[in-house]
């Protein structure tokens, strides 16, 4: 597939992101490659036990060719456009996970990406998971740089979560400022599976981020929770989409981000219910809050309707931080640093209320962490 990939590149078109005009990042592989190991999996003995598969992509094709030629674009598909080609066509390393059908974990499976950047290298990687019938695990995965020599990142994320499944799939991305990168994020949800997605975008460079779920099955569910801080200068445009394809299919959507100095956020939720997709529900709320006269943001949520016998609705608001819930607490003897950052995690709240316990700290601390960057920024 990766001769194919390489082949098409010149005629795949350049992925759309509204208000967000991306033509003078640096987003082509054009660096050698990182090539040593980019990952650590911490997993318990009973993944091991019950014959789950967590291994790189040289091991997966060696031992598991059967399930990436089943699997291996079933969710991501290189034709999309130019940069998730890029991914396939250039890609060296990956990592495969496999739950079998019918076995349940009550441990997550933890994977941290490191990007190197201490050396002139960009970062291509593609993660393949898949969730056997009536599976049931969580995932929880960190994205971070090392160094900050200039880098491009261009990583995909396929889920396949076959009929009846559940999974629980978290990410904290926490790339470099010389990083700008492309992130990719899409999943297969079959008959009566469901899908919830906790995303930290906490990263402080250019980023274009896309996370689609395509909900095939009848009776298949996405919860996409995703919060985003933007601090300095920094861009992040973010597609969030669901497509019901299935019958009483039911997605939602959920977005908060913050920005703070001369940064910018674009939030496109986009809900889109198919011809045949009937008693499906799409739902949305997109909300940005900004800490300064200076930032940008936009939280546009588009409805697209192809049948009727369907539930469908959305919110969005563009906003700034309270005066007087700022002054109350300054006049309580609060510093306004540490008021702002109380109004934030209130901002934030709705949404991290809904990320898996296990993976709710992390992300609280990584949150913390990067509103005090930023403000150490003024």
């Amino acid at each position: 597939m990766q001769a194919e990939a390489a082949a098409a590149l010149p005629d795949l078109p350049r992925p759309d992101f509204a208000k967000v005009d991306y033509r003078a990042w640096p987003l082509s592989l054009t660096r050698p490659l990182q090539k040593r190991a980019a990952f650590s999996i911490e997993a318990g003995a009973e993944f091991w036990a019950k014959g789950c598969v967590a291994c790189d992509w040289e091991t997966a094709l060696a031992e598991h060719g059967d399930l990436l030629e089943k699997y291996f674009g079933r969710a991501a598909n290189f034709k999309e456009n130019r940069l998730l080609g890029e991914n396939v066509a250039k890609m060296e390393q990956g990592l495969f996970v496999y739950v079998p059908d019918n076995v349940a974990l009550a441990e997550p499976l933890t994977v941290t990406y490191l990007q190197d950047s201490q050396k002139q290298e960009d970062f291509a990687l593609h993660v393949l998971l898949v969730a056997g019938k009536n599976a049931a695990f969580s995932y929880f995965e960190k994205v971070a740089s090392r160094g900050d020599k200039e880098a491009t990142a261009n990583l995909v994320v396929e889920i396949c979560a076959l009929a009846g499944s559940q999974v629980k799939y978290a990410a904290i991305d926490r790339l470099g400022k010389n990083t700008t990168a492309y992130l990719k994020r899409v999943a297969w949800v079959g008959r009566d599976a469901k899908l919830d997605w906790a995303m930290g975008m906490l990263s402080d460079g250019k980023i274009l981020a896309d996370y689609d779920s395509d909900l095939y099955g009848q009776g298949a569910r996405a919860e996409m929770n995703v919060i985003a801080i933007t601090i300095g200068d920094q861009v992040q445009g973010l597609n969030t989409v669901v497509n019901n394809y299935g019958k009483k299919s039911d997605g939602r959507i959920l977005q908060h981000g913050v920005i703070l100095q001369k940064s910018c956020l674009v939030f496109n939720g986009i809900g889109h219910v198919m011809k045949g997709a009937k008693g499906a529900n799409a739902q949305q709320e997109n909300r940005v809050l900004m800490l300064s006269r200076s930032a940008r943001g936009d939280a546009n949520p588009i409805l697209l309707i192809d049948d009727n016998d369907v539930f469908a609705g959305h919110a969005a608001s563009v906003g700034r931080v309270d005066d007087q819930q700022l002054y109350y607490l300054m006049s309580r003897g609060l510093p306004k640093p540490l008021a702002e950052r109380l109004v934030i995690r209130g901002f934030l709240g709705p949404v991290l209320t809904k990320i898996p316990e296990a993976s709710r700290q992390p992300l609280f601390e990584m949150v913390e962490r990067k509103l005090i960057d930023g403000q150490e920024l003024e």
